[in-house]
């Protein structure tokens, strides 16, 4: 843009004057009939602007246009920055008003991004319009004329906050530097905050963000957005979480003495729930707990006094003498007197008789006599009866309403003398550990009862979980034994560990658990069996049927007690659970087995990566499959503590996870144990973090067995995220006049790589605590289990330091466990004959479609059919799935539940039309 020559502004003015004054002219001299009457005369009128220059942005590299229009005017020119702008970059049309007469003339210029860039002055790039008329000029507006754009960062992002509950909210923004500058929105959680009318939530001028009054709806992820006619920038997002602090709920009354006699204890309680901490909240201060000492008064036995003297001769010939319990009385729930109070004899020598007696022996061999007559009857009911039984001791009700589907089985006692038996009422002296449910050894089943899909008919089980051999009641099993294929003297019904030591912290005989308790062998047939390793988890169930009628093997499992190499350290891979090998190498089976493996994720497939990972034959771990994978040679079913794996190769797998998001959780196993220091003064509270799976958490009890610790607070679950933060381990509530404790040991802290990789391996922290004074004899103290920006475990500790020496306290409560293998029916749940009929119905597809894939779904094993379809008995490995998934579970509810069900949908199918081909429920 160009302007007018300085020294030409005299002559242009000469000009346009020159032209005014012709054009004025021509006008006049033109007469009256060139114009309209109506025109009106613009003698006394000064240019007048309709429209005038408006600020204007530069966008990117787009050019802007100013105009202007002027009435009556003869010439407009724009002048920009104090120089005329060239005539030729004006554009220029004129026109009529149709209103006022007058000629209006529109004016336009562009003006572009170099030029507002090569202009240097004390303000911004200007324009203005000038209008001429014979009479005079008129000036415009001034119009500004700017490059606009938006800067990327924000002057001040807004900061996450943590507050509590009814607090105020403040979040500051201080969007980019732009021209023109920016206008500023908030969005909550990705929608705009002024949509949701919240009159609690302000948005001031200054662009802050105020919640006057903080509510747990509030919490959320706020973000400032920025924007102008050039671009929308967001700034960081800030994370708000209201939390609640905890309050104490109500004691409790105070429970009942400990002890039935004696000197005992009361406890009272509270929860941390009035309310409950939320969204990291503070937890409530002060003991959970509360105990006082009690004294419950012991009961006394009642004892007889002196017997009276005896009273004169009766008519009847008979004498009495009496005694009263009152030596002492019971007292206190205290048992009565044991025999009679009252004693009668003849006092005649037996000289004396009384008619009656010939009566009385009437009735007595009365009695007697019905009672051998109704033996009798029985004893003939019962043989009729039990010749028209089968003669393999099982009861077949047929069904007119079936003639290929199930039919009914009662499974009676069989009878004497049966070489198969096994006695029922000898069973091992077992419990259960109370830290994990999984099998420690093997248990007796109830009898249950087992529902046929059509309604009212039952399949009644014998328990077939027993150890015992050589006694009777049981159900019958006339199954075709191989004793050539066992070993000489090995028990073809158990073996047992390899190290037969006593059972894993046993009261008053604790063993530290060796190599050789983590390996377990047995020998299995035709027949099959089950394999566990005690305390880890960890089984493998042979079917029925795997090994060849004429062979048996001899298989082991062990779990690896090294640290595992399985997972990957550049692909982020962590160990889920403990490495299982079994064997032997050349094992030939017919059909897969089941291996149960104990893990510590919290499954969620859009969190982990699970992957099933083997040990090649030079040592490297190659990966089998993923758990979403669809294939033919491997299976894997996964559920909340376990993954159940069918498989055909033996080896050494391992079951390996990568975290897809922050949101992974692993599961922690926390547990606080004590022991008396060096000196008797010192204490010792020792805190265990593990992998949550029954292996890891052996290791723990181990190193305590040696160093002869109490477990002093029932273990508790952490969920551990993979967020990259770290773990604290907090000591609290210590009292301070009783206790003190040693410097830099409050509280400690495990990097979040230790922990998250800690693979099956235990961590664990230390406490040291010395106490004032002898008389001290009770420690009560929490310990904050806390991972942060986390979950949070407490674990509270009250325990008498005195007699912690003299009463060694048992981790567990089960005996001694030595039982580790089982073959033969009574390993498996589901009765043989039962499985047959299971297998037989649903292996051949029908038109009712009651096949196995129907089977299989009601049992909630919905992924990779393909696996089972290339089974021959798809049925069988079906079944046992379910018994490997369900061995920690003594009942056949969910089978009967869902082999009921299956009768249920298909005794309503339609009736059948003259062309329909009959199936097997019809």
């Amino acid at each position: 843009m160009g302007p007018f020559p300085k020294g030409r502004y005299f002559t242009m003015g000469i000009f346009l004057f020159l032209f005014s004054s012709t054009t004025l002219t021509t006008i006049k001299g033109a007469g009256s009939e060139a114009l309209p009457e109506s025109l009106p005369s613009v003698a006394g009128t000064l240019p007048h602007f309709v429209q005038e220059p408006e600020d204007a942005y530069i966008i990117k590299s787009n050019p802007i246009k100013l105009r202007c229009r002027a009435a009556p005017a003869l010439q407009i020119f724009f002048k920009c920055n104090g120089e005329w702008v060239h005539q030729s970059q004006h554009e220029s049309r004129e026109r009529v008003d149709e209103g006022t007469g007058l000629k209006i003339r529109e004016v336009m210029i562009n003006v572009s991004r170099q030029q507002v860039e090569d202009f240097h002055g004390p303000e911004d790039y200007w324009c203005l319009c000038v209008a001429w008329s014979h009479l005079g000029t008129s000036k415009s507006r001034k119009a500004t004329v700017r490059i606009a754009y938006l800067r990327k960062n924000f002057e001040q992002d807004p900061q996450g906050r943590e507050v509590p509950i009814k607090g105020m909210i403040v979040l500051h923004c201080r969007p980019p530097e732009g021209v023109p500058a920016a206008e500023v929105e908030w969005l909550k959680n990705e929608e705009p905050v002024s949509a949701l009318n919240d009159d609690n939530i302000d948005t001031r001028a200054d662009h802050n963000l105020i919640i006057n009054e903080a509510r747990l709806s509030d919490s959320g992820n706020y973000t400032c957005l920025a924007s102008n006619i050039v671009a929308k920038r967001r700034s960081a997002s800030a994370n708000v979480v209201v939390f609640v602090n905890g309050g104490w709920s109500l004691w409790t009354e105070w429970s009942t003495c400990s002890v039935p006699c004696g000197r005992g204890v009361q406890k009272r309680s509270r929860t941390c729930t009035n309310p409950a901490p939320l969204n990291g909240g503070a937890f409530c201060e002060g003991m959970s707990m509360q105990k006082i000492t009690c004294k419950a008064d012991c009961p006394v036995d009642g004892g007889w006094g002196e017997w009276s003297e005896w009273t004169a001769c009766s008519p009847e010939c008979d004498r009495q003498r009496s005694r009263e319990c009152s030596a002492p009385a019971p007292r206190h729930g205290g048992k009565l007197c044991e025999g009679a109070g009252q004693a009668t004899e003849n006092c005649t020598g037996g000289q004396c008789t009384q008619s009656m007696e010939g009566t009385n022996d009437v009735a007595l061999y009365s009695g007697l006599a019905a009672g051998v007559i109704a033996v009798c009857i029985l004893v003939v009911a019962v043989t009729l009866y039990r010749k028209n039984q089968s003669e393999y001791g099982v009861d077949v009700i047929d069904s007119s309403a079936l003639t290929g589907g199930f039919q009914s089985f009662n499974f009676k006692t069989a009878r004497q003398g049966n070489p198969l038996l096994l006695n029922s009422s000898m069973q091992p002296d077992l419990t259960v550990g109370r830290t994990y449910s999984s099998p420690i050894c093997f248990q007796d089943l109830m009898e249950k009862e087992l529902f046929d899909p059509l309604p009212d008919i039952k399949v009644k089980v014998q328990s077939s979980f027993m150890v015992s051999l050589g006694v009777a009641d049981r159900a019958e099993y006339h199954v075709k034994a191989h004793p050539e294929t066992f070993p000489r003297g090995l028990n073809r019904d158990y073996s047992s560990m390899e190290s037969q030591k006593p059972g894993l912290l046993t009261p008053n005989a604790p063993v530290t658990p060796t190599k050789t308790q983590l390996r377990t062998t047995g020998v299995f047939g035709h027949l099959g069996g089950r394999l566990v390793v005690p305390n880890t988890g960890v089984s493998l169930l042979v079917p029925h049927g795997a090994a060849a009628e004429d062979a048996s093997w001899e298989m082991y499992m062990m779990v690896n007690t090294e640290e595992s190499s399985a997972h990957s350290e550049e692909g982020n891979e962590i160990l889920l659970g403990p490495e299982v090998t079994y064997g032997p190498p050349g094992l030939s089976l017919s059909c897969p087995v089941a291996m149960t493996i104990a893990h510590c994720a919290e499954v969620s497939e859009d969190n982990w990566n699970i992957r099933l990972k083997r040990k090649t034959q030079d040592n490297k771990w190659e990966e089998v499959m993923s758990m979403e994978d669809e294939t033919t040679f491997c299976y894997c079913l996964l559920d909340s503590h376990s993954c159940h794996l069918l498989l055909e190769q033996p080896g050494s797998y391992a079951l390996v996870g990568e975290p897809l998001t922050e949101s992974a959780v692993k599961k922690l196993k926390m547990a606080v144990f004590g022991s008396m220091g060096s000196s008797s003064l010192d204490y010792s509270l020792r805190v265990y973090c593990v992998d949550d799976t029954p292996h890891a958490f052996q290791a723990a009890v181990a190193a305590e067995t040696g160093r002869g610790g109490q477990l002093l607070e029932e273990p508790k679950t952490l969920r551990f995220r993979g967020n990259a933060f770290n773990l604290q381990v907090s000591i609290q509530d210590v009292p301070q006049f009783l206790w003190n404790i040693k410097p830099f040991t409050t509280c400690q802290e495990f990097s979040f790589s230790h922990v998250w990789c800690s693979n099956q391996q235990p961590l664990h922290c230390a406490f040291s605590l010395e106490r004032y004074s002898p008389s001290t004899t009770q420690l009560s103290c929490k310990i904050s289990v806390r991972q942060v920006k986390g979950d949070e475990q407490i674990l509270q500790v009250y325990t008498l330091v005195a007699e912690a020496e003299k009463e060694q306290v048992p981790f567990f409560t089960h005996s001694d466990c030595t039982v580790t293998s089982q073959t033969g029916p009574k390993a498996f749940k589901i009765p043989y004959s039962i499985r047959q009929r299971i297998c037989a119905t649903f292996d051949t597809a029908n038109a009712k479609g009651k096949d196995w894939q129907l089977l299989a779904r009601k049992l909630h094993i919905e992924r990779n059919l393909s696996y089972f379809a290339k089974q021959q008995s798809p049925s069988a490995v079906i079944l046992n799935l379910w018994e490997a998934q369900h061995q920690d579970n003594s009942d056949l509810d969910s089978l009967a539940s869902a082999l009921e069900e299956i009768g249920k949908i298909h005794s309503k199918s339609p009736v059948k039309t003259p062309e329909e081909p009959k199936s097997d429920f019809s």
